[in-house]
């Protein structure tokens, strides 16, 4: 099909609920994609912290076509052997000791608040329903989660949204402090605001969060839709800040690009769900589980992976804090962990974004003015250095 044709196509027949660029990708490989029109683009983006393993990960496209020919879908009425396997994979890494399977990070989310208030109504007859989250985070868009969500702008004309959620602010210990009731049952964190802006707390912050939780007899949720699956360099992120949640999210890089979302809980909470509280017709089916598999078991084969995250992680922060001494007058700040990084700019940054497309590299912008990069994890310092320079040209530009 022609670009044109297919752009024109695309606008006529899809809602507007995007504002796309005018670029059609055709075929990926590894850390590189290309249009219908043949140009080729390093992929920073990653399809929103998706594609884990980069494009077309040989083994994960062996284990999508064998499952293909084998078993496409069935229904959770019965056992689904690659879905057994997958849960007891993140058990056997993790805190937890069951998984829910839905299909997005928002599933995930809302599953989390489901069980968080029916654990208290259902199992100790208290009636904890509150749910506290924090400004600036991003939990998903079903009314439960866009509730959660602490942007105003994302909730405008879809109210009256849920009851007894409420925010504080992040990385503030005394205002969650001073937030929570009796009727507290969860307190909801993103461990890094990564649509906030790559915003990441003190070190001590999860630790006291941790505390204040026992303390009221309060659930912690930790949404590791973007996070987990080795973004930050462990496979949780929670992982980083020595203590562990009571229910925790994952979808986005857990299939390797397949869409699966998981929540994990604790025995202790879990068995508040009972057959018929809550449910997914393509939760975990045989396909997804098969694809995620095998993007585990890549990255857990030899920790390779993620010791390469750690260290592309913290050469990409080294260049770009190069750039910054270059450019003083363009970057405020550099921050994040492992390979989800952030580049603070006093400018608006989606004309760096446009311009950086124009020379061959796709790359992210969010919360106005914070370049987000969230790189497959396989990427190289070769790679690293060929955006910074592309950046370097742009900057050039403005300056």
């Amino acid at each position: 099909m022609e670009i044109r044709k297919l752009i024109e196509e695309s606008e006529t027949y899809l809602m507007h609920t995007y504002n796309r660029f005018p670029l059609a990708l055709k075929k990926g490989r590894g850390m590189k994609v290309w249009s219908w029109d043949s140009k080729e683009y390093l992929d920073f983006v990653g399809g929103v912290a998706v594609n884990c393993l980069g494009h077309c990960h040989p083994k994960v496209v062996v284990a999508i076509q064998k499952q293909a020919q084998r078993l496409i879908h069935v229904s959770n009425y019965y056992h689904i052997e690659p879905q057994t396997r997958l849960a007891k994979m993140l058990v056997e890494h993790s805190f937890a000791d069951k998984v829910f399977f839905c299909n997005s990070g928002a599933e995930a989310n809302e599953a989390a608040i489901k069980l968080s208030r029916r654990y208290f109504r259902v199992h100790l007859d208290q009636d904890k329903y509150e749910i506290i989250s924090a400004h600036n985070s991003f939990h998903g868009r079903t009314l439960a989660t866009l509730t959660a969500t602490g942007k105003d702008s994302l909730k405008i004309g879809f109210g009256p949204l849920l009851p007894g959620i409420r925010h504080v602010e992040f990385n503030n210990i005394e205002a969650l402090n001073n937030a929570i009731t009796k009727n507290t049952c969860a307190v909801l964190l993103e461990p890094v605001q990564g649509e906030g802006g790559v915003r990441e707390p003190a070190s001590d912050y999860f630790r006291a969060v941790r505390k204040l939780c026992d303390n009221n007899n309060v659930l912690l949720i930790f949404d590791e839709v973007q996070t987990g699956i080795g973004r930050t360099g462990k496979l949780f992120a929670y992982e980083n800040y020595g203590i562990t949640p009571d229910i925790m999210t994952l979808a986005k890089g857990l299939g390797g690009g397949v869409p699966i979302g998981a929540m994990l809980a604790t025995d202790k909470i879990a068995t508040a769900f009972q057959p018929g509280s809550h449910g997914s017709t393509f939760g975990g089916n045989p396909l997804v589980c098969a694809a995620a598999i095998a993007t585990m078991e890549v990255l857990l084969e030899d920790g390779f992976i993620l010791d390469q995250c750690l260290r592309m992680g913290k050469y990409f922060r080294e260049r770009l804090e190069d750039l910054k001494k270059d450019f003083p007058e363009i970057i405020l700040e550099v921050r994040g962990i492992g390979l989800l990084i952030g580049l603070e700019l006093f400018r608006d940054g989606a004309p760096v974004v446009k311009a950086c497309m124009d020379r061959g590299a796709l790359i992210n912008c969010t919360a106005g003015n914070v370049l987000r990069f969230m790189p497959p994890l396989i990427v190289t310092e070769k790679e690293i250095d060929q955006l910074v320079d592309i950046l370097e040209q742009v900057f050039d530009t403005f300056s």
